[in-house]
């Protein structure tokens, strides 16, 4: 996902700003769509709207195994907001139809195209607010940002961690959803025309493209991800992590309950550092804990016997060869001079990123730096090792108008690295 990392214009709330007036549904909360008639009648009156359609998804992370959607919601100029609950019915075709043809606008996209894909909606053009904001250089970029700085209104966000798979949504719950779609058409108009008038609408819809072709790739080994797996000393203590990690994926997959709210990594990485032998040695110990640790104690036995059990041939290595450049902090001693072509890109890149007011990450992500310098191609020809840059950017991801501003900062770090540091030796006194 070349380009633009996980969002994080939501990762903390946004402070409220009292002095300005609270942000209220104009047409007042609709009721829930989860009826065939209602979905007919809501279909109609956004088919007969004009311009483009602000979504939303409300999904139940922390909640739910599953990241489906719970709550979809809907606002276009000549329709008022539709609150559709997608759980009530087998497929939403007669809403993908009224929709067809329209750009759907969406803010930090990404985080909800997969979930409206599972239940059969798929925009045919996209409008990402959060992303748009990011290219223009906004300095804060959630929602409720935009709101108040391109609306002059306020937003409450009390509800955005809220178990949306509870039924019936408190009414409460579904004004805060309702208030998500609210001002999105009105912020789209805005931040489109700043678009325009910067000349960044075409890397606006390379963008938006891009992220409407992405589809996450299953990771390999997810059971690596285990918090302070590091603990976990030895092969066959990584062993047990990855059974004990499987054992809760199977629980809270039939469950469909986030896995932490099973057992937290924490109690994963005592026991697989343990080896208990049996049940009551595992729940003796420290640390071992969480609303599952006793429920499936003998889940979690079978689990750690299977790693003791393991011949030595077929337990897991403790690290995997990452398929990418050594961490940065590593190269001054590694590779000085891929070290001092790091160091000359990441000066030039920030030049670029002032004069442009892009954020740097937004320019290119970091790891496709890294990897293009640490292995760069070995012409050193400025016009052949552009053009070699540009060709490696494209096979990565990147987009045009990325390749465009960043291959000749590239080149020039290739060619002119900094120098490297010598450090300087210490005074002593005579």
């Amino acid at each position: 996902n070349t380009g633009h990392p996980p969002s994080s214009g939501e990762t903390a709330p946004e402070e409220e700003s009292p002095e300005l007036e609270l942000l209220i549904l104009r047409d007042g909360l609709p009721e829930v769509v989860e009826t065939a008639e209602a979905l007919a009648a809501a279909c109609a009156d956004i088919a007969a709207g004009t311009g483009p359609v602000a979504i939303d998804a409300e999904r139940a992370s922390g909640y739910r195994y599953s990241a489906r959607a719970y709550l979809i919601q809907l606002r276009r100029h000549g329709s008022t907001t539709h609150l559709v609950d997608p759980i009530a019915f087998d497929d939403l075709a007669p809403l993908q139809e009224a929709l067809v043809g329209s750009e759907w606008i969406l803010h930090a996209a990404s985080q909800d195209l997969a979930c409206l894909r599972e239940v059969g909606l798929e925009p045919t053009s996209l409008f990402d607010t959060e992303l748009a904001a990011r290219l223009l250089g906004h300095p804060r970029v959630g929602l409720a940002a935009l709101v108040e700085e391109l609306c002059d209104k306020r937003m409450r966000k009390e509800h955005s961690a809220a178990d949306w798979s509870r039924r019936p949504l408190p009414t409460a719950w579904l004004d805060y959803a309702a208030l998500d779609v609210e001002a999105l058409v009105e912020i789209h108009d805005v931040l489109g025309q700043e678009l325009a008038d910067t000349g960044k609408l075409d890397w606006a819809h390379q963008e938006f493209d891009h992220v409407m072709a992405h589809r996450a790739t299953p990771r390999v080994d997810p059971w690596r991800r285990t918090s302070g797996m590091h603990k976990a000393r030895g092969r066959r203590s990584v062993a047990a992590v990855r059974e004990l990690w499987q054992a809760r994926d199977e629980i809270a997959t039939r469950r469909d309950v986030t896995p932490g709210r099973i057992l937290p990594d924490s109690a994963i990485v005592v026991a697989a550092h343990a080896l208990p032998a049996d049940r009551s040695g595992l729940l003796s110990l420290k640390g071992f804990h969480g609303r599952g640790a006793e429920r499936y104690a003998d889940s979690w036995v079978r689990a750690i016997r299977t790693a003791r059990e393991l011949p030595e041939g077929e337990l897991p290595p403790v690290a995997v060869r990452s398929d990418g450049p050594p961490p940065a902090r590593s190269w001054p001693e590694r590779n000085p001079e891929a070290a001092g072509r790091l160091a000359a890109a990441r000066a030039a890149l920030a030049v670029v990123s002032e004069e442009h007011s892009v954020p740097v990450e937004n320019l290119l992500t970091p790891d496709v730096v890294r990897r293009v310098l640490w292995a760069p191609p070995a012409t050193r020809e400025p016009a052949e090792l552009t053009a070699a840059v540009s060709a490696q950017l494209g096979e990565m991801g990147a987009r045009p108008w990325q390749i465009g501003l960043v291959a000749p900062v590239l080149r020039d770090a290739i060619l002119n690295p900094q120098p490297p540091t010598v450090d300087e030796p210490e005074q002593t006194e005579s």
